[in-house]
């Protein structure tokens, strides 16, 4: 088999590049399987670097960094017959979080010897536009909050939920009316949004869960909408929509659906798992099922003999951007 590494420099702080001596160690006792290991530049480089090889032949794909990494690494990887593993090494990490096999306690060797003789299965995962994501996609109140949270992140001791949680007083203070065309199947409403998520995954924003039900592998996205709520009302709606908990709330309804447009009235914040843009366009999200093959741990969780010791349990560490 072959393997390539792609590795984000910055991702943790720098703690990404941690597992490169560990991945040298497995290889140099697995002599039968050919490795590559590539550190990215800068934005836009994991994609670039993973089409130069899938294009070429099939390789198990391993994403180090943090979800921002991993969505760059899945644009390289769509429409190829190579398998993606992801080796969370950013600040939230949040789309393990829906595959159970994981152990985010383990130690560096032990996970990574677990995805290189890890078993496959197909996923789904959604295309916005002409981009791929494989978690969590959103507009409104939410993508502001991860606008800030992605800059609180760069300070020092600043990591995944409490930057998150600064992010939302942040946004409170900017908080107004994001009026919204939305379409979900064909089915049609104009409202005045909070947010919208349109998930594949289970958890964002630092293990956030928008739609608690939501399965990667059911060919469907779970759409939560959010009406437009009063600030004193989204203070107190924060801690239940942060344990996944919003269901008997007014404003909150859910839907699933194969594709969904949305039209925003003026430019409005964008999350494509993780990664922030500013549209005033026509946005159209589309499930692709059956479209990847993900990696996931030999073992599981209750299986795991290997835990993290205190200086090697950073998996979930501080940054994944560039």
């Amino acid at each position: 088999m072959k393997h390539l590494f792609i590795i984000n420099p910055v991702a943790g702080k720098g703690r990404a590049l941690q597992y490169i001596p560990e991945i040298k160690k497995i290889f140099s006792k697995k002599t039968d399987d050919i490795y590559f290991i590539e550190t990215t530049e800068g934005p836009g480089h994991a994609t670039e670097l993973v089409r130069r090889y899938v294009e070429k032949d099939t390789y198990r794909v391993y994403s180090v960094g943090g979800d921002g990494t991993l969505n760059e690494v899945l644009n390289g990887i769509a429409g190829s017959e190579s398998s993606l593993a992801v080796v969370p090494a950013g600040s939230g990490n949040d789309f393990v979080r829906s595959l159970e096999e994981y152990d985010l306690n383990a130690t560096k060797l032990y996970l990574l010897e677990s995805l290189i003789n890890g078993k496959e299965k197909i996923i789904d995962i959604g295309k916005i536009n002409d981009r791929y994501f494989i978690n969590i996609s959103s507009v409104g109140f939410d993508a502001e909050v991860v606008y800030h949270a992605n800059k609180l992140k760069k300070i020092p001791f600043i990591n995944g939920l409490l930057a998150y949680t600064l992010g939302v007083f942040l946004t409170l203070i900017n908080y107004g009316n994001n009026i919204v065309n939305i379409t979900i199947d064909g089915n049609s409403i104009e409202t005045d949004i909070l947010l919208v998520a349109v998930a594949n995954g289970k958890y964002y924003g630092g293990g956030m869960q928008p739609v608690p039900t939501a399965n990667i592998q059911d060919g469907l996205f779970d759409i939560c909408l959010i009406r437009s709520v009063r600030r004193l009302k989204i203070v107190r709606f924060l801690s239940k929509f942060i344990k996944g908990q919003h269901a008997t709330v007014e404003e909150v309804s859910f839907h699933t659906g194969k594709e969904v447009k949305l039209v925003p009235h003026h430019e409005i914040a964008l999350n494509i798992d993780g990664e922030i843009s500013l549209i005033d366009h026509e946005v159209v999200f589309k499930i692709v099922p059956n479209a990847v093959k993900i990696v996931v741990p030999a073992t599981s969780k209750s299986s795991t003999s290997s835990p993290a010791s205190e200086k090697d349990s950073n998996i979930i560490s501080d940054e994944n951007k560039y």
